[in-house]
């Protein structure tokens, strides 16, 4: 578990990938009761203008706070967790084989971006970046965490 007197702005907490399949979806779809088709159903999602199916807005953010829970030692030493969504992220169905292939990567890495010392608090800011073509695109912005240290 780090230590607030063992950190500084701008220090890096580390880097992660997450990839995301169909089958993925469907099981958070089911955790969350967020049933929306754009999540699962081609054919809905261009109807309503999207480019094919989406993640959901919620397991993207969770996915990647954890970066921020597993650093910390403690998913409860996180106290606020804030985002901004910027980007869909779109997970197709894979070319060949089953829906359980991952289709979307994202990349997550986080850095110190301000510590109080007084409250024993550390912000962690969180770059989330759709790893896709020749250039990544963030998914989200402002994606902020508190955590409490020692």
């Amino acid at each position: 578990m780090p230590l607030i007197s063992d950190l500084e702005k701008g220090q890096s907490i580390g880097h992660r990938t997450i990839e995301l399949s169909r089958a993925d979806l469907i099981r958070y779809a089911a955790a969350s009761g967020d049933h929306n088709p754009i999540h699962w159903n081609d054919r809905f999602a261009t109807e309503v203008g999207l480019d094919g199916v989406i993640a959901h807005g919620m397991l993207t953010m969770g996915v990647s706070v954890e970066l921020v829970t597993h650093w910390a030692g403690d998913p409860a030493k996180v106290v606020d967790y804030q985002t901004r969504f910027t980007k869909p992220v779109p997970v197709p169905e894979p070319e060949q084989g089953p829906p359980d292939i991952p289709t979307a990567r994202l990349e997550i890495s986080g850095k110190v971006g301000k510590l109080d010392a007084e409250a024993k608090t550390a912000r962690i800011d969180l770059t989330v970046n759709l790893a896709s073509g020749d250039e990544p695109s963030k998914v989200l912005t402002k994606s902020q965490a508190v955590v409490v240290l020692d």
